[in-house]
């Protein structure tokens, strides 16, 4: 039997800088995440971190990260041909077969993009997947910007809204991501639609606010609620919120129940 905790030694095969903050990390791994889901990074005697899988391929993984703490400060002073630990993956993902023959919108603020990177590639090179895309992604500044080539890349897939909060920048409009949420044409979509949010808190709490404004039924929304997680098997408690576990039961949840999840 698989330890379900046990982490493997895996191989770094790139470091990608996306931005000021942020780098992408390739690993050679054979495991096959659903999208949205996590894995836990270790590094011995120093610790690990919940992160999001932001892409994969054959034999490869790819993680977004930013450097916010003791485990990956660590991480980031790895180079190609290092080792990383993984274990995982864990949680919900997006429910990607729900999205089958939808019109579907995604709403992502800052790095929130990371967890729906993957499925937004899955949906480029799949174009009748969907019925349709609409990508409104909002960044605080241009320094903050990562993705930049898959960024435009989707622009030519999808239907996007890209904003900056409070720049000015050609090609991006200003503003936060709730302001172009009455831009997006759900009276054409009948019933036949989904959305998807992922963002610090925040920003989630709000633009659920703002699609209920515009007539979005609450069960037609998804958000990835990553935060607290620890262990990510139940058994620390430090994610639980009430008697939801966020490692367990999520980290994507229907808009019905991430609503209440209030620390």
């Amino acid at each position: 039997m698989i330890n379900p905790v046990q982490p493997q030694a895996c191989t770094i095969l790139s470091v990608t800088k996306e931005s000021r903050h942020e780098w992408t990390f390739r690993v050679a791994s054979d495991v096959k995440p659903d999208h949205g889901q996590f894995m836990q990074l270790s590094i011995p005697m120093i610790g690990e971190a919940p992160i999001s899988v932001s892409a994969q391929g054959d034999g490869w993984l790819e993680f977004t990260i930013r450097s916010v703490g003791k485990v990956t400060n660590v991480i980031f002073q790895k180079q190609a041909g290092d080792t990383l630990f993984l274990r995982g993956p864990y949680g919900k993902g997006w429910p990607v077969e729900q999205f089958r023959d939808k019109h579907l919108l995604v709403v992502t603020g800052g790095t929130g993009l990371a967890p729906v990177r993957s499925m937004l590639n899955m949906l480029a090179a799949n174009p009748d997947y969907a019925k349709s895309v609409h990508l409104i992604c909002g960044f605080k500044n241009e320094d903050g910007i990562v993705f930049q080539n898959e960024l435009a890349a989707w622009k030519q897939k999808f239907s996007v809204i890209y904003t900056l909060d409070d720049q000015v920048k050609e090609g991006w409009r200003t503003g936060l991501v709730t302001a172009f949420i009455k831009d997006i044409p759900f009276e054409s979509f009948g019933d036949e639609y989904a959305v998807a949010v992922a963002g610090p808190p925040a920003m989630m709490k709000f633009t659920g606010l703002e699609l209920m404004k515009n007539g979005v039924a609450p069960e037609k929304v998804w958000m990835s609620f990553e935060r607290k997680m620890s262990c990510a098997v139940g058994k620390c408690g430090h994610c639980r919120i009430d008697e939801v576990y966020v490692c367990l039961d999520g980290p994507v949840f229907p808009y019905t129940i991430a609503r209440d999840l209030v620390d």
